[in-house]
């Protein structure tokens, strides 16, 4: 019999329940941290993910259909948090990531399409926001006019450097610095953190 020329490829396994499991309390945690609140009907419609009733596809549909017909509109953006926290979760429990610049700036888009106008796009303007997490102090973001290339350099950057010989005192330590300078270039108007974040977990 002659060997299957395509054996060595195969399709994704459906991630285990705890693998769904922690994909959904990371992308629940994330809403928090940017003080938003998700809903009961998103975490009843996780469990039945995570129980594999549905798949996250649905779970989106699912989502997207209650809040078409929820009749009062809420304005603490728990639409926003319940709808990121189910993109996050199907993000994180993909097999899929390259490190890239433009891997970057489609997690973005895939988060947030239909909820930011500005979805995958860099901003351009020069922005200054008051962080709660600093106590209202603020940080220098990146300039509008050198986004792009900023993300580029660090990315390449991060991507020669090499781990080998390091403890995990310095590994964390280097992440941290990392981390923290691709949050700074605050590529998009809004939905950074969440972003970066999920980049991150994606390595």
């Amino acid at each position: 019999m002659e060997r299957d020329p395509f054996e060595e490829y195969y399709r994704q396994l459906e991630p285990s329940k705890r693998e769904k499991g922690n994909a959904w309390n990371t992308a629940i945690g994330l809403q928090a941290v940017d003080g938003l609140k998700t809903s009961e009907y998103l975490k009843d419609t996780a469990i039945r993910n995570i129980e594999g009733e549905i798949s996250f596809e649905e779970a989106q549909e699912l989502l997207n259909t209650y809040y078409e017909h929820k009749p009062e509109k809420d304005d603490n953006r728990t639409e926003e948090a319940d709808k990121v926290s189910a993109r996050i979760a199907a993000v994180l429990s993909e097999k899929a990531f390259t490190f890239t610049p433009n891997q970057y700036l489609s997690i973005h888009k895939r988060l947030f399409n239909g909820i930011f106008d500005h979805a995958g796009t860099i901003r351009d303007y020069n922005v200054t926001k008051k962080e709660w997490v600093l106590d209202g102090d603020t940080v220098t973001y990146g300039s509008a006019l050198d986004l792009k290339e900023t993300l580029e350099y660090d990315l390449s950057v991060e991507r020669e450097f090499s781990y080998k010989g390091l403890d995990i005192d310095e590994v964390i330590k280097h992440l941290a610095r990392f981390v923290s300078n691709l949050w700074q270039i605050h590529v998009f108007k809004e939905g950074n953190t969440r972003t970066t974040a999920v980049f991150l977990l994606n390595i």
